[in-house]
């Protein structure tokens, strides 16, 4: 009798188990990254300028999506580590055929002819990662999720310019973290993607010569064409308007001493940001600088303010806002982990300055003058120049 209890029960529970199994398998689907730049976000919440986000990731990165809720879908990362993505980004692939786990492999690291030097990671399926800068001492950190290492050896080569050492740690099951030291204190940007199944990360170099007529500037005027932005508090000047005579008097005094421009727009035309992005990625700056006016229902509130999100950029955003307050502008602050899309590449050095209030009527009367302007433009030349002598006079990490 005894024996009869014993197998019922161990028929029963291997049923239990294989139901769980099933209902398990059914509780996620299978999908890849599209489109235009899809990120990932760490949780639901939301504002003008959308949820908080891990940062960008590559197309035909695999994710499994258990849950969906209004414009995002949930997926799982990893068994400890999940987020949110807009379902525009995601299409389904009933052509993926699921691995037990997934291997990283060898990793070969050098430099090259170009600004950068490659890491490139081999890894048996494009996954999903994230990366952020970190300084004092400056590296980039990299988390790849889903995966197990079998890495056994990291080649590294001599010609190497900015990247001192590489390693990792298998820091959970199936998460794998690396982390690239870097030869120089300032970040100059770096960029991930896929090329097959390798995970390449190509890190700038510091430019030899420091000096900014060596330098290619990008200048972005806020907004355009069917983007109006906000409008002053008693002239009801545009925004869309001020941003690109701020951009162009810049653009002047830049090129007027020898620093080489690039410019996101020069009339007042529509330029989706996601676009201005993919374009300032082909064309390679060394630095951005993205112009705006601030707006609030509190018209007494007025003064500039300069933003990143990336904390190995804050040096630039820091320099403008000091020559900004020297032509008597109040003091904004200085803002970090802006989620702003121009602030969200890693690819170069950035900034936003948000000139002044066109909600007040103090610096809407200075905003609106070519004399102003002009006086913008000098102070942000003067903080270029500034920075760059900052980077220069930094010792070796």
């Amino acid at each position: 009798m005894n024996k009869i209890i014993l197998l019922i029960t161990c028929l029963a529970f291997t049923i239990a188990l294989k139901a769980q199994e099933d209902t398990s398998a059914k509780h996620y689907w299978l999908a890849k990254t599209k489109g235009k730049l899809p990120s990932l976000a760490y949780g639901l919440g939301d504002d003008r300028l959308g949820g908080a986000k891990l940062g960008y990731i590559d197309t035909n990165v695999i994710l499994k999506v258990i849950d969906s809720t209004g414009h995002l879908y949930h997926v799982q990362l990893s068994k400890n580590h999940t987020a949110f993505i807009d379902k525009s980004y995601i299409h389904k692939d009933s052509t993926i055929k699921e691995k037990p786990f997934y291997l990283t492999n060898s990793w070969k690291v050098n430099g090259t002819d170009s600004c950068y030097d490659i890491l490139a990671i081999s890894v048996d399926e494009r996954l999903p990662y994230k990366s952020w800068m970190e300084i004092n001492p400056s590296k980039i950190m990299l988390q790849i999720y889903g995966v197990q290492s079998n890495t056994n050896w990291i080649t590294q080569l001599q010609s190497l310019k900015e990247i001192k050492n590489v390693y990792y740690k298998q820091v959970e099951d199936d998460v794998v973290e690396v982390t690239i030291d870097l030869k120089h204190q300032q970040h100059w940007g770096y960029s991930i993607e896929y090329k097959g199944k390798h995970l390449i990360i190509k890190v700038k170099h510091q430019p030899e010569v420091l000096n900014l007529k060596k330098l290619v500037v990008a200048i972005d005027a806020g907004h355009g064409g069917n983007n109006l932005g906000t409008d002053g508090i008693n002239t009801k000047a545009s925004e869309k308007i001020l941003t690109l005579a701020f951009a162009k008097a810049l653009e002047k005094i830049l090129k007027a001493n020898g620093v080489k421009t690039i410019m996101t727009r020069t009339t007042d035309t529509s330029f989706d940001i996601k676009d201005r992005v993919l374009f300032l990625q082909e064309k390679n700056p060394d630095m951005l600088i993205s112009l705006h006016l601030n707006s609030s229902s509190n018209t007494t509130i007025n003064g500039s303010s300069t933003y990143y999100k990336h904390i190995g950029f804050r040096t630039l955003s820091q320099s403008i806002l000091k020559r900004m307050l020297e032509i008597k502008m109040n003091d904004f602050g200085n803002v970090g982990s802006f989620n702003f899309t121009l602030n969200t590449p890693t690819d170069f050095v950035n900034a936003l300055l948000e000139i002044g209030f066109l909600s007040n009527a103090e610096d809407e009367k200075k905003i609106i003058t070519t004399k102003f302007q002009n006086k913008v433009a000098l102070q942000v030349y003067k903080a270029l120049k500034d920075w760059v002598l900052q980077v220069k006079t930094q010792k070796l990490n």
